[in-house]
């Protein structure tokens, strides 16, 4: 229960028998109570005592005493927690030699191989990224690391790295991408989508890209370190960008009389929904929906969907 906090199994079993041993017991104590050594006794309360699970009371023989769970764990939290800050920092120092001892004979290009291997290195990626991560979404998905996927990208997010992302329309096509996309956005992503996205691609922070290029499940994808290459992805990505329509906003326009559902009615209708479709989605018949985007299409002043969307963009519905 305690080892991802640095507990051995032995130790955290000792700790419990401590804690619900009265009064404080001895080496001999939990010796006959756990049937181990008194040396290996020792060795383990040693241990204890320097990760602040226990204290050792004043007389002979000595007594141990177990210090209150929610504080002693807390303490091992934040200490884990500074561990990880300097290994951070050790890694941005590594990182630093290993490019020096590279720079004149390192190739920009990497093959990784097997859906693992990828899903690892997209997820590293993005946990590196310092100011943004730019994505061409489309199918087929490694099913085992969109969970991850998700919980790096809002942990990212909240840290302040900017997410803009492109889908294809047929990512969008589910319940679930949609809802999550729907979720995604509200925390934070810019997303647009397009009709027949030409790649999957990931760029962090304008200079590292990630394209893969066999999509069966012994998955291969292409690393790119800073190179015309990348220069030439990150062109791509921006034409695309211009080309995409917008998805839902996180904000909503000030003077536009639109609620929460008609503006996710437009982001539907951006994705290239037909009426019968975006029916199913929302649960209702299609003349209901009919007649929300002829009202939608009347407050924005619009005489066509097209001219609704071009007005909600302008308006900042959909950024």
């Amino acid at each position: 229960m305690l080892g991802a906090l640095g507990v051995t199994a032995a130790e955290e079993a000792l700790y419990r028998v401590v804690l619900a041993t009265r009064p404080e017991p001895t080496v001999g104590d939990l010796a006959g109570a756990t049937g181990r050594p008194p040396a290996q006794v020792r060795r383990c309360l040693a241990a204890l005592r320097e990760k602040g699970l226990i204290t050792r009371t004043d007389g002979r023989p000595a007594r141990f005493r177990a210090a209150p769970p929610e504080l002693a764990i807390e303490v091992l939290v934040l200490h884990g927690r500074q561990r990880i800050e300097e290994a951070r920092l050790a890694a941005t120092e590594l990182t630093g030699l290993w490019a020096l001892a590279h720079q004149e004979n390192e190739v920009p290009v990497e093959i990784i191989k097997g859906a693992q291997a990828n899903v690892q290195h997209f997820l590293l990626a993005q946990l590196t990224a310092k100011e943004e991560v730019l994505t061409l979404d489309k199918p087929p998905y490694v099913t085992a690391g969109i969970p991850r996927q998700t919980e790096v990208q809002l942990e990212q997010m909240a840290r302040g790295v900017c997410y803009r992302t492109i889908y294809d329309r047929e990512s969008l096509a589910g319940a679930d991408q949609l809802a999550l996309a729907r979720e995604l956005t509200r925390r934070g992503e810019q997303a647009r989508v397009l009709d027949g996205v030409p790649l999957k691609l990931l760029i962090t922070d304008r200079a590292n890209a990630l394209v893969p290029f066999v999509l069966c499940e012994e998955r291969q994808t292409i690393a790119l370190r800073p190179s015309p290459l990348v220069n030439g992805l990150l062109a791509l990505f921006e034409f695309l960008w211009e080309r995409g329509t917008p998805l839902w906003s996180t904000e909503p326009a000030p003077g536009v009389d639109l609620g929460e559902e008609d503006i996710r009615l437009l982001g539907f209708a951006a994705a290239g929904f037909t009426d019968e479709v975006i029916a199913r989605k929302v649960g209702v018949n299609k003349r209901t929906i009919e007649r929300r985007m002829r009202r939608i299409m009347d407050t924005l002043g619009a005489r066509t969907r097209f001219q609704a969307g071009l007005q909600a963009s302008r308006k900042g519905l959909l950024r």
